[in-house]
């Protein structure tokens, strides 16, 4: 039987991490996000941006977690206290709060992916579960992300999870093709 488990990203991950997003989006966003955005999306880039992430996060409440499968990283999640600009809307109190400060309770995954052709092996539950206990270790009460609305595999897995949509979206602009994403929460 081969060793299933999830860790703290390392400095080393990065160009693992940076594979599994590329794969990830080529595959599971082809037809959502414009064909030239995925095309202009650089390995060496997007492993520089998760080393920054992973080496010099923003604050200690910040994580990159990865799922392994044998030796072979399969999956990562990335979290950390939310912004004003992640709590918009009813519910929550984020107008009071200045750009750029973190929320004390609520944890925003910003990413959970698992390569497409590990998929279904429990490695997104694994990667839910750890961010969970993350939450919890930092002082979380309740967390949020944000899903394509297209993407119905990721929002299904997040609700079955306990996660529910609030009933706020969002449009983002990728040059010039407006996608869709909704929010999701969950308390803990």
């Amino acid at each position: 039987m081969v060793d299933a488990f999830v860790r703290p990203a390392r400095s080393e991950d990065a160009d693992s991490v940076a594979r599994i997003q590329l794969e990830t989006w080529r595959t599971a966003y082809a037809r959502v996000v414009p064909e030239a955005v995925l095309a202009a999306l650089d390995a060496d880039d997007v492993a520089a941006q998760w080393r920054s992430a992973i080496v010099e996060p923003p604050t200690p409440r910040h994580h990159v977690l990865v799922a392994t499968e044998g030796e072979v990283a399969v999956g990562f999640a990335a979290a950390g206290p939310a912004t004003a600009e992640d709590l918009v809307g009813p519910g929550y109190t984020s107008g009071e709060r200045p750009d750029g400060e973190w929320d004390a309770t609520t944890l925003a995954v910003s990413t959970l992916l698992v390569e497409p052709r590990w998929g279904r092996r429990g490695h997104g539950s694994r990667l839910l579960a750890a961010v969970a206990d993350v939450a919890r270790e930092n002082g979380f009460t309740r967390a949020v992300t944000w899903a394509l609305d297209a993407d119905q595999a990721s929002r299904n897995f997040l609700e079955s999870a306990g996660w529910a949509p609030d009933g706020v979206g969002r449009v983002l602009d990728m040059n010039g093709t407006e996608v869709p994403e909704l929010r999701l929460a969950t308390e803990f």
